[in-house]
């Protein structure tokens, strides 16, 4: 998917044609973005039901984004998509593998604690700090 515009007509005052610009900016940036992170890279279908499959797809993202962006909006964070995945980065999940006695192998997963610039944005969301439940499996 691609978002061009080539030229900008100015209709109505500057301001509102500079808001115009930097949304097409960001916007731009967003799906940049997501196309990487969601392999949503140029895919040459063959059948309608496809193009509008991935289109569904990339625009259900943007709109997640642009939920997410505004929550923090709300709460005093002015933070781009680039800077959201930024201040995000870091926490993990990681699995541990344990040796029994009996030869037996005891994986636990879980997430890493997140850091306090994370925890603002947890909690300004309203989501928890964790993501996904801890998971302990024998093999």
């Amino acid at each position: 998917m691609s978002i061009a515009c080539a030229a900008i007509k100015p209709t109505g005052t500057s301001k509102r044609s500079g808001q115009t610009y930097v949304t097409l900016t960001d916007l731009e940036a967003v799906f940049r973005s997501l196309k990487s992170e969601l392999g949503l890279r140029p895919v040459y279908h063959h059948k309608t039901e496809r193009v509008s499959g991935h289109l569904f797809i990339s625009v259900l993202a943007y709109h997640l984004v642009h939920s997410i962006r505004l929550q923090l909006k709300a709460c005093g964070m002015h933070l781009s998509w680039d800077g959201i995945r930024r201040e995000l980065d870091g926490q993990d999940r990681v699995t541990v593998e344990l040796k029994r006695e009996d030869g037996r192998t005891v994986h636990v997963r879980k997430a890493t604690r997140a850091e306090p610039r994370q925890q603002l944005i947890y909690d300004a969301l309203g989501i928890t700090d964790r993501p996904g439940r801890q998971q302990i499996t024998v093999v």
